[in-house]
């Protein structure tokens, strides 16, 4: 039987809203400072707020900005995180997806350091879904040890479908570099860290993955011209 919501605190009922925003040309930055004044998550009672904005790196569009927000229950997810975007000038257009976390985040503590951070997308069919949160929860310590890497959250994209769940990994690693080093593993260590991770890749059906780098981040401001 597929897993409901394996490693989660059964208390932790909201719902992580993944937001694809198109942006006119040259106005991606105008954008994000909106989406920070925003009123939507100036409200006295906090049931929503901004998880983090993220910019491209490499695999996306310079003008599309990925952004995550948390709201306390899907009802209040899907006739409000729209309404975000309803007064912002220079967007063109805007994907919305829902997600629940699964093994992570253990908290809805928001990402606050910059560096390299990957979104990448699985579609897994439905009888190789435990099988696929394993393997992640048994290599993550390594990966992170390894790397100086952390493994920021796993989200289950809701509604699922009837026969494959699709999931979002977002990771962080220090810079660019770390993230190509990861990938080759050198030590005994990380070659078995690292088959395990590839290992999902044989569970699922589909996979994409691209990186950003975090505009909401406290400790640094990424000025460099990626895409």
């Amino acid at each position: 039987m597929m897993s409901n919501a394996i490693g989660v605190d059964a208390t932790m009922s909201q719902i992580y809203v993944h937001h694809e925003i198109n942006c006119a040309p040259r106005h991606w930055s105008e954008v994000a400072e909106q989406v920070q004044n925003s009123s939507h998550f100036e409200n006295a009672d906090g049931d929503a707020f901004l998880y983090g904005i993220w910019r491209s790196q490499i695999g996306l569009p310079r003008d599309v900005l990925t952004m995550i927000s948390v709201w306390p229950d899907m009802e209040t997810a899907s006739s409000r995180s729209d309404d975000i975007f309803s007064d912002l000038k220079f967007i063109n257009s805007h994907k919305t997806k829902f997600l629940t976390p699964t093994l992570r985040p253990k908290t809805n503590e928001p990402p606050v350091k910059q560096g390299n951070y990957a979104f990448r997308w699985f579609e897994t069919p439905k009888e190789n879904y435990d099988k696929f949160l394993q393997l992640c929860e048994e290599a993550w310590p390594s990966f992170e040890s390894s790397f100086d890497s952390q493994v920021i959250g796993l989200w289950r994209q809701q509604p699922i479908d009837k026969n494959s769940v699709s999931t979002l990994l977002l990771t962080r690693r220090p810079d660019l570099s770390m993230w190509e080093r990861s990938k080759i593993p050198k030590t005994m260590e990380e070659k078995a860290t690292r088959e395990k991770l590839s290992r999902r890749y044989d569970l699922c059906d589909h996979t994409v993955v691209y990186t950003t780098t975090l505009i909401t981040a406290r400790d640094a401001k990424d000025t460099v011209s990626w895409s």
